[in-house]
């Protein structure tokens, strides 16, 4: 784990300010480059990071600054061919790993949520990013290749792979998806103002719920065993396992799904 770097940048930023480097470590192995921005946000913005290849982890800020650390790794590409760009807004600040573009492809573009345009193209660099999210700041965590993990956040957590496992868990609510991997969800808000669900193609989901949520819950697996501590319905159409009831009183839906995994909605 890097996380004791991530501490040390606190000694050279100055509260209010922000700043980024990048170059070569001479403490790391030959083909890895890193990079270290850190900054504030609002109190109500979000942290967002937008990977392709490597995997994203977050851990809660001491300070209320946004750390984080990337390192570029490359067997064949030179990891300077990977740009991480960095966009501060009033809303918060998203930060992508950038690859080369490729004439006559789209244009790799750094832009917040679900817009712009990112791609490896065949590039082997991977970038793993290390975070620190300050308290109550909503942490947003993307990759094509690799895991997402965030641990003790406060805030809402939105985790998203195509392949690699989810291990998320916040005092706030979370969402999560991914193609291929398990997804592990812990939250602690046990009322939401949206509808969550946690969804993968092929892997095991388990979630924690506080013992006193209301909800409304639907869930089903294609090939795979369902189990709950709750009261609620478990019943079998054709192939498929379905898990449907309501929580307390009831409220926003949970929604759990897999095609080939078990499910465990579990109370802490």
């Amino acid at each position: 784990m890097r996380y004791g770097r991530l501490m040390l940048l606190a000694s050279v930023v100055l509260i209010g300010g922000c700043s980024d480097s990048t170059g070569v470590d001479p403490s790391s192995p030959p083909g890895t480059e890193t990079f270290e921005w850190s900054g504030e946000i609002a109190p109500a913005g979000t942290v967002e990071i937008k990977n392709i290849n490597g995997d994203v982890r977050a851990l809660p800020s001491s300070d209320g600054m946004v750390r984080v650390l990337a390192l570029k790794e490359g067997e064949h590409d030179d990891p300077s061919t990977v740009r991480i760009e960095v966009l501060e807004s009033q809303q918060g600040v998203t930060i992508c790993a950038v690859y080369p573009d490729v004439p006559g492809q789209p244009v790799n573009q750094c832009l917040p949520g679900m817009a712009g345009q990112l791609s490896s193209r065949s590039n082997d660099v991977s970038v793993t990013f290390d975070i620190e999210v300050p308290a109550g700041r909503a942490f947003i965590g993307r990759t094509m290749a690799g895991s997402v993990e965030a641990a003790d956040l406060t805030g809402y957590v939105h985790a998203r792979a195509m392949a690699g496992d989810i291990d998320i868990s916040t005092s706030g609510i979370a969402e999560a998806t991914t193609i291929n991997g398990d997804i592990t969800a812990s939250i602690g808000r046990g009322a939401w103002d949206r509808d969550l669900s946690f969804s993968t193609l092929s892997g095991h989901v388990t979630v924690r719920v506080p013992a006193y949520t209301n909800a409304d819950v639907w869930g089903s697996t294609g090939n795979g065993s369902i189990s709950t501590d709750f009261s609620l319905s478990i019943t079998r159409v054709g192939t498929w396992r379905q898990l449907r009831g309501r929580l307390g009183n009831g409220g926003r839906m949970l929604s759990i799904t897999t095609a080939a995994g078990d499910i465990a909605l579990l109370a802490h």
